[in-house]
């Protein structure tokens, strides 16, 4: 680690608009991610408008603070309510709930807190430490093992996305064809714009992503008829947790933030599957392993931990490879590229500053979490119980708001809620919306190395097999494909003949 470069950083990121940025990123995302249904990856699409005047570091500081945010955030409705804010906060209703209904709300609250805080700075010294050496391993991936590795990120998250991979993968397909609307990238030839000027640079993401996430479900939540309204009984009788005492779970909390950094640092994996495993292993390791599910401290302290130490480590392929870790993390990628910044191994050559500023946000709004944590738990009591038609309302406006913003055009407005009633669409027939934002932002990655790689060597498709990197991949590719195929298909011909 370069201490030189390292002491820059900081006095770049303490700059006063700077450190106001990261510390309004960290409430709006703990406020954004206790909402349920909003979850982190809607919560950074409905800040993205107001990114557009800023500068890149500020920008980036604001959304990735707001992810710091909404991965703590989302615990606050599941331990108090029963109803996670995020998928990442699933695992944490399992015992957050029962020790709520116990009257030790501010206790589990205290634990998740603590967790998250520290998962974060487990991820961030992490990241610290592997981002030199992955972008020196990334200067040396030539052009169809970006592809390969592009694919292995969509198809990863396509098979965690939903429960049908064959509609995943089209729902990915159909996210690739719109990458290619527009102004081909090597010849500048027009396709698929039918002779209209507006649609000669593209659709633009941002609408895209605005509609399908935070429309789409609003919609959703309309049409069900049974919008989430919060109220609760809950007691919040015990004194606050307090993080000296969080030292009790420490061998709980490293194995957790261990595993989530394995599993965060693998595009597609996400802080919601880190937070099962980290469960799902605390409770087979443990020596009581009956008490889980009933109100057990380690039941919140292990996916807290690990589902915040997988948010941050996420970062480091998204910004070192240029491959988004997460759907979240697709958005941020989005935004970098949306600043005029590549995402990729020569951003930690060319503006390692903000590389490292970038981190440094994020340290400081983990550490924060505790400040920010322990003032909020009492608001939230309050707020959270305002009924879903306003919530619904403040989507609405905001969505509206970022659409127009992204070029002061009405079409992306539009376009917008024409991918409202998609994403809508998508929800009910179980498509995988994450897989379509994925086709969007990797399916220029994919088409300019595969044609780069084709155009060096005169066209020959074989020639991607002559590197051991891009076969591996590629087969780990096909292998998430199919597997899932054959399993359901086993499962039908199980039950049929039962």
């Amino acid at each position: 680690m370069n201490i030189s470069l390292l002491k820059d950083s900081f006095l770049t990121i303490i700059e006063p608009t700077n450190i106001m940025l990261v510390v309004l990123g960290l409430l709006v995302g703990i406020f954004l991610g206790a909402l349920p249904g909003i979850g982190s990856s809607m919560a950074i699409v409905l800040a993205l408008p107001f990114t557009y005047f800023l500068d890149v570091l500020p920008a980036i500081a604001l959304l990735s603070t707001i992810y710091v945010g909404s991965a703590y955030g989302g615990s606050i409705t599941a331990i108090l309510f029963n109803t996670p804010g995020t998928p990442e906060a699933v695992a944490t209703t399992f015992d957050g709930y029962p020790m709520s209904q116990q009257g030790k709300s501010k206790k589990a609250l205290g634990l998740a807190i603590s967790s998250s805080a520290f998962g974060g700075i487990f991820a961030v010294i992490l990241m610290f430490s592997l981002a030199s050496i992955l972008s020196e391993v990334a200067f040396k991936i030539h052009a169809s093992e970006y592809f390969a590795l592009a694919i292995l990120g969509m198809t990863v998250i396509s098979a965690l996305g939903t429960s049908n991979m064959v509609k995943a993968i089209i729902s990915g397909l159909i996210g690739i064809f719109i990458s290619t609307i527009g102004l081909d990238p090597l010849t500048a030839t027009d396709r698929f714009t039918f002779n209209t000027l507006e649609l000669m640079n593209g659709i633009d993401y941002i609408p895209i992503m605005i509609g399908a996430f935070a429309l789409g479900e609003v919609f959703s939540q309309i049409t069900n008829n049974s919008p989430q309204n919060l109220n609760t009984s809950s007691k919040l009788s015990q004194g606050m947790f307090k993080f000296k005492d969080f030292f009790v779970y420490k061998w709980t909390a490293l194995k957790s933030a261990t595993i989530g950094s394995l599993l965060g640092i693998l595009p597609g994996t996400g802080g919601a599957i880190a937070s099962f495993v980290s469960y799902g292993v605390a409770m087979k390791t443990d020596k009581n392993p009956e008490e889980f599910g009933k109100g057990k401290a380690e039941g919140v302290v292990a996916p807290e931990t690990s589902n915040n130490a997988a948010a941050g480590v996420s970062m480091i392929p998204t910004l070192i490879l240029g491959i988004p870790g997460s759907p979240t993390t697709a958005v941020i990628l989005a935004a970098l590229v949306l600043q005029g910044v590549q995402p990729g191994p020569q951003l930690m050559a060319d503006q390692p500053i903000l590389l490292y500023s970038i981190f440094l946000a994020m340290l400081f709004a983990s550490v924060m979490t505790l400040v920010a944590g322990r003032a909020g738990v009492q608001v939230f009591t309050l707020l959270l119980k305002a009924p879903y038609s306003i919530i619904a309302t403040f989507i609405i406006i905001l969505s509206l708001l970022g659409a127009y913003a992204t070029n002061n055009d009405l079409l992306n407005v539009w376009i917008m809620l024409l991918f409202g009633v998609v994403g809508y669409l998508m929800k009910i027939y179980h498509f995988s919306i994450a897989s379509l934002i994925l086709g969007i932002v990797l399916g220029p990655l994919m088409e300019t190395s595969l044609r780069r790689h084709l155009l060096i060597n005169n066209g020959d498709f074989l020639s991607l097999f002559h590197s051991p990197i891009t076969v591996i991949l590629l087969v780990i590719s096909i292998l998430i494909i199919v597997v899932p195929i054959i399993m359901d298909k086993r499962k039908a011909k199980s039950s049929n003949s039962n």
